[in-house]
């Protein structure tokens, strides 16, 4: 098949290679292109594109004119000889995903065709069964239209006055509470910079849980200083235990013992809160809390679920890092007891023996609802109900 184009004027330097390019990508494989021209050179510049490009060229005369003919190259000629293939954009394609991302494909979006010689960027987790979840896709959509505005999603300006003793007890579960989710932004963030880019759903839910948390810590930190309050007490416990996430270095057993039990364990807490809160703000607050981790918690089942069905000998080594961790925090004091005294409070409304007395109960009730989370969660993912049950008991006294 044979084709003419004239590029009159236009030379190589100022874009005649768009002509003779997609005039080349109309034709078969083999198929000839004459071309003619008349601005200085153009021949000598066209030759050299098409080495560049893998077309072989030579002079001729069309017309009467001088000419080139030039014939399309195999796909795979010139500088995209030995490229390399990335896979699919689309996930649920077959073959989409690489059970190993290829180092040589970099930053290159997933799908796109790579040039031999592009640098080769190492990332620690490049292997689909160490971070691959399925529903990573749908999570992040979901989180992405729940996004809310600090601003506007909460009525700042409402109106309340509390008991000094109730503002402290808010303060103090405020405070606790944000050092525990400047762990679950850290986790994450960590991750996210050690994961190869050719799992980008992965990428993009990791890199919105961080922006969660973010907003969370503005937030309880926002309302704990709205009457003026400075943060409470933080204790050497409570920094152990969430040591132990941040020195997770595992991808799969760190979102184990952060999302599906220390943050669902936070879900609990949280409805707790928007069920108990002495003020319309901290329940707001709460009530958009427990949405956001509640996803949180859904990405690291869906994920644990991918991994299991395929490495089943896995959940031992889940078990086991429950049981290392509760070890490990042995000789530690656990929850602050400021924080379970001011759970007590905000669950009784009012300082009385029969108030006080309820509230406990209704705290008590809070723990068990977390347990039976745990436990719920741990048998989704496969672990019998005695196991299940055992492991749910080590989890940490400080929830997460």
């Amino acid at each position: 098949m044979q084709a003419t184009i004239n590029i009159e004027a236009l030379g190589f330097d100022a874009g005649a290679h768009l002509l003779v390019k997609h005039a080349l990508a109309a034709l078969p494989a083999d198929g000839e292109l004459w071309v003619v021209g008349t601005a200085p050179d153009w021949a000598g510049q066209l030759a050299a594109w098409c080495r560049a490009q893998g077309h072989p060229c030579q002079a001729g005369e069309r017309d009467g004119s001088p000419a080139m003919r030039v014939q399309r190259g195999a796909a795979a000629a010139g500088r995209w000889r030995g490229a390399l293939s990335s896979g699919h954009a689309d996930p649920a394609r077959e073959g989409a995903l690489a059970e190993q991302a290829d180092a040589r494909w970099g930053l290159a979006a997933r799908g796109a065709t790579v040039e031999a010689g592009s640098p080769p960027m190492r990332f620690r987790l490049d292997r689909k069964s160490e971070v691959w979840a399925g529903r990573a896709a749908e999570l992040y959509a979901q989180a992405a239209a729940a996004q809310w505005d600090p601003e506007t999603a909460i009525d700042w300006a409402a109106p309340f006055e509390l008991p000094d003793m109730v503002e402290d007890a808010v303060v103090q579960v405020l405070t606790y509470m944000i050092e525990n989710e400047e762990a679950a932004l850290l986790v994450p963030a960590r991750f996210l910079g050690q994961l190869h880019p050719h799992f980008r759903e992965v990428q993009a839910v990791l890199a919105i849980q961080v922006a969660d948390e973010a907003r969370h810590i503005e937030v309880f930190t926002r309302r704990l200083r709205l009457k003026g309050r400075d943060p409470a007490l933080s204790t050497a416990g409570g920094q152990a235990s969430l040591k132990t996430l941040l020195d997770e270095s595992d991808f799969s057993v760190a979102g184990f013992l952060l999302s599906v039990l220390g943050e669902g364990s936070f879900v609990s807490l949280l409805h707790f809160l928007h069920e108990h809160a002495p003020d319309p703000v901290t329940r707001q607050i709460a009530r958009l809390a427990a949405r956001d981790e509640a996803r949180h918690v859904a990405f690291g089942m869906t994920h644990l679920a991918s991994r299991l069905e395929a490495e089943p000998a896995f959940r031992a080594r889940l078990a086991n890092a429950v049981q290392s961790r509760n070890d490990a925090l042995s000789t530690t004091s656990g929850l602050n007891e400021e924080v379970f005294d001011a759970l007590i409070l905000l669950a009784a409304g009012e300082l009385s023996a029969p108030a006080i007395a309820a509230g406990y109960v209704k705290v008590q009730g809070l723990m068990r609802d977390m347990a039976e989370g745990r436990q719920s969660r741990l048998e989704r993912l496969g672990f019998p109900k005695d196991d299940a049950q055992r492991l749910s008991s080590l989890h940490t006294r400080n929830f997460m």
